[in-house]
C-alpha cells in the first residue's frame, strides 16, 4: 500500500491547514470547528457500526452523555480530579456499549435501531429525571479541562482527538478485523461458516466505536462547562446519520465532509432558523436521489470526469485496471 498517494496527501494538506487556521480565523469560527470536529467523532465512529458493520444503531449519541456525566459526576460528587474521571467516563462507555452489545448479538436491521432507541431514551429520562443527582432538565456545570472558555486550545484538543478517531479507524478498516466486520454485515451466515467469531467482532465493534463516542462527549462537557439531557435527544442522533449520509456512508472521509460541511451551512443559516431544517432535509433528498454515496460519490465522479476530459475516452479495461488501483 502506497503512503504518498495523492489521497495521503490531500490529507496531510487539509491537516495542515487545520493546525494553522485559528490563526486566521476569529474566536466564533474556532468555536463552531471544535463543535465540527466533536461530531466529527461522533460521525465517524456511527460510520464504523452501522456503515462499515451493518449494526444499524439508534443510541451511538447516548454513549457520550454517559461519558460527559459520568466524568462530571465523579468530579463534581466525588472530587476526583480529570486524570481519573476522564478514563472512568470513557471505560464506563465502553462497558455498558459490551453489555448492550451482548443483549443485541442476535438482532439486527430495524429490530436493533428500535432497541438501541428504547435505551437511549431509558438513559435520556434517567438524567432528566434525577434532579437531586444530574440537575435534571437544567443540566449541571462541568469543570473547564483548559480551566477558560477561550476557544483556541479545546479547537485544537478536538482536532487531535478526531484524528486520532478517523485514524484509528482507518487501520481496523485495513486489517483483518475490518474483513470480517464487512463480512457480518453483508452475509453474517458465510461469515460464520468462515470461523467468523461474529459475537466477538460484534461486541468488538460496539466497544470501539461507544468508546470514540464516549471520548468525544467527556471532553465536550468539560469544553462547554455544562451538560444536559439534551445531549440525548434524538436530534442528535439524527443529525450524525444525516453528517454520514450526506458525506458518504462507507467511507473514511465522508463523516468528515458531511459533518463540517453541514456544521457551517447550519452556521450560515443560523438566522433562517425556521427553514434551516427545511433546507437541510432537502439537501439530504437530493444527495439520495442523485448520489447514493454523498458527497464522496459526488467527487469521484468529478474526478473520474476530469480524468476522461483530460486523457480522452477510457476503455472498460483500464476503467477496470483503474478501480482495482
Amino acid at each position: 500500500m502506497k503512503i504518498f498517494n495523492l489521497k495521503n496527501i490531500g490529507l496531510l494538506v487539509l491537516l495542515i491547514v487545520a493546525v494553522f487556521l485559528p490563526v486566521v480565523i476569529s474566536d466564533y469560527w474556532r468555536f463552531v470547528l471544535t463543535i465540527a470536529f466533536f461530531y466529527t467523532i461522533m460521525a465517524a465512529s456511527w460510520n464504523l457500526l452501522g456503515g462499515y458493520t451493518g449494526q444499524f444503531s439508534l443510541g451511538h449519541h447516548t454513549f457520550a452523555m454517559i461519558g460527559a456525566y459520568t466524568s462530571t459526576l465523579l468530579m463534581q460528587k466525588a472530587g476526583a480530579p480529570f486524570w481519573v474521571s476522564i478514563p472512568a467516563g470513557i471505560l464506563l462507555t465502553m462497558i455498558i456499549s459490551s453489555l448492550l452489545g451482548v443483549m443485541c448479538l442476535r438482532i439486527h436491521g430495524i429490530y436493533l435501531a428500535l432497541i438501541t432507541w428504547a435505551f437511549a431514551e431509558v438513559v435520556r429520562n434517567y438524567f432528566r429525571l434525577h434532579y437531586a443527582f444530574t440537575g435534571g432538565d437544567r443540566g449541571m456545570d462541568s469543570p473547564l479541562i483548559f480551566g477558560t472558555m477561550k476557544p483556541t486550545p479545546y479547537y485544537y484538543l478536538f482536532l487531535g482527538i478526531a484524528v486520532l478517531a478517523i485514524v484509528l479507524i482507518a487501520v481496523i478498516m485495513r486489517s483483518k478485523i475490518g474483513y470480517y466486520l464487512r463480512s457480518i454485515r453483508d452475509d453474517p451466515i458465510a461469515a460464520r461458516s468462515m470461523g467468523v467469531d461474529i459475537v466477538r467482532y460484534k461486541i468488538f465493534v460496539f466497544m470501539v466505536a461507544s468508546g470514540l463516542a464516549g471520548m468525544a462527549g467527556v471532553f465536550y462537557g468539560h469544553s462547554i462547562g455544562l451538560i444536559s439531557p439534551i445531549m440525548g435527544d434524538f436530534n442528535e442522533m439524527a443529525m450524525i446519520i444525516i453528517f454520514v449520509v450526506i458525506g458518504g456512508m462507507r467511507t473514511q472521509a465522508g463523516p468528515i465532509v458531511g459533518a463540517i460541511s453541514v456544521r457551517y451551512l447550519m452556521e450560515l443559516l443560523r438566522a433562517q432558523s425556521e427553514f434551516r431544517i427545511v433546507i437541510l432535509t432537502a439537501i439530504v433528498i437530493l444527495i439520495m436521489r442523485f448520489f447514493n454515496g454523498g458527497l464522496m460519490e459526488l467527487f469521484r465522479r468529478l474526478k473520474k470526469w476530469i480524468r476522461r476530459d483530460r486523457e480522452g475516452p477510457v476503455s472498460a479495461y483500464q476503467e477496470l485496471e483503474q478501480k482495482q488501483g
